[in-house]
């Protein structure tokens, strides 16, 4: 699902400690690597034996895989192409995983003012485009993807297992919440196999469930490039970093990010970094993006109604400098942990 690229996730690594395994009585650490939906897929867990590890990695793997064939924006034969694909207005029966995660989208749309949109595909291809041949967009254009969005227009009868896109040309992009939602459901197949003690690192949108045996979480070290690096330990939780510190394009001496504003159609022109905890690897992957929006527009009291919307998230989020000159600013939840302190949900 290379859609999910186009959010380029900061550095999150992952120093995984506990004690020294095999020893009798004790599960063993394994760990499974491999491209799924267009990014390194990662699975760590613990159990005993080796054989069985394997059969399980291969469930988690077929069900991202599986995923992909859903939510993929890329690929022209996935359920979410042929959904955009029928005529406005049209009920379209889709499947569950499709109509969980639009449901989820929609409801962090609506709490967050508009500033995460899964229906923001129309602009993403603009500047998508604008990437590629260094020319901006005009506004006339960014007015035409505007009139073909809104997640208002997204809706959605969960009793009929319908959506229907209400306005010709919708484009649905799942790039902002789809790896979250994956990695939640990576962690529902593991725990289904047995598994207690795991973490799916979809591409740096991280889900960790019960601590690694001996420890008091899985030591997750969070690098945004703006802030001093730090580790927290995390159980029964899950965490995305978000940033345009390398994904951005310079287009006739204005910076513009890859990250767009779904409410204006437009690139972000100042620097953003966010990080997020939240209960979920939907709502961590969704609201990381959402940070980085408010940072620009509503500065800290649209960040602040935010944690109001989620009481259950922590999130940090800064600005660099913007092409008017506007200073750089960094804001945090007061629970966000600080170095070395724990997390969970």
């Amino acid at each position: 699902m290379e859609q999910i690229m186009w959010r380029w996730v900061m550095v999150l690594s992952f120093l995984l400690v506990g004690p020294a395994l095999g020893s009798s009585g004790e599960p063993n650490r394994f760990e499974f690597t491999r491209i799924v939906m267009g990014c390194r897929a990662r699975i760590v867990f613990y159990t005993e034996n080796e054989a069985a590890a394997r059969e399980i990695a291969q469930a988690v793997f077929a069900r991202l895989n599986a995923l992909d064939a859903v939510m993929s924006d890329y690929r022209s034969d996935s359920e979410l192409m042929r959904l955009c694909a029928q005529p406005a207005g049209k009920p379209v029966r889709v499947s569950d995983d499709l109509l969980r995660v639009l449901a989820i989208a929609r409801e962090v749309s609506e709490r967050t003012g508009g500033a995460f949109d899964a229906t923001v595909g129309p602009a993403v291809r603009l500047w998508r485009e604008a990437r590629k041949t260094g020319v901006a967009p005009t506004s006339e254009a960014i007015e035409r993807a505007l009139a073909r969005s809104g997640w208002q227009h997204c809706r959605i009868d969960a009793h009929a297992g319908t959506v229907t896109l209400a306005i010709e040309g919708m484009q649905l992009d799942l790039g902002g919440i789809g790896k979250g939602f994956a990695a939640d459901e990576a962690i529902g197949v593991l725990r289904a196999h047995g598994i207690d003690s795991a973490l799916v690192d979809l591409g740096g949108d991280v889900v960790v469930s019960a601590a690694p045996p001996g420890t008091p979480g899985w030591r997750v070290r969070i690098d945004d490039g703006r802030t001093e690096p730090r580790q927290v330990y995390l159980s029964h939780a899950a965490i995305a970093t978000s940033g345009d510190l390398e994904q951005h394009v310079i287009i006739d001496g204005v910076r513009y990010s890859h990250i767009i504003d779904p409410r204006t159609g437009q690139a972000l022109t100042h620097s953003a970094a966010s990080t997020v905890l939240a209960p979920t690897g939907a709502l961590a992957d969704a609201l990381a993006s959402a940070c980085c929006v408010l940072s620009g527009s509503d500065d800290e009291r649209g960040l602040k109604r935010l944690a109001e919307a989620f009481s259950d998230i922590e999130a940090t989020a800064s600005r660099g400098v913007s092409a008017d000159g506007d200073e750089g600013k960094l804001w945090a939840t007061e629970g966000m942990p600080g170095d070395g302190e724990k997390w969970s949900r």
